[in-house]
């Protein structure tokens, strides 16, 4: 009997831990659902350091 409970009073205790976790996770990925231009936010910060990276590696003055 894990820490002095029986059980089934474990086993249940268990289960609610799972529930709660799950329930808890389904409800951040409700609220803070990612962003729907994601992939164009993306890309363009990806083009904005390949341009501060150039400009780095190639000054013109």
């Amino acid at each position: 009997m894990p820490a002095g409970t029986s059980w089934p009073r474990y086993l249940s205790a268990c289960a609610a831990a799972f529930l709660s976790m799950a329930a808890g996770a389904q409800v951040v990925h409700m609220i803070y659902v990612p962003l729907k231009d994601l992939d164009s936010r993306v890309e363009l910060e990806k083009e904005r350091l390949r341009k501060l990276r150039n400009e780095f590696n190639n000054p013109s003055s």
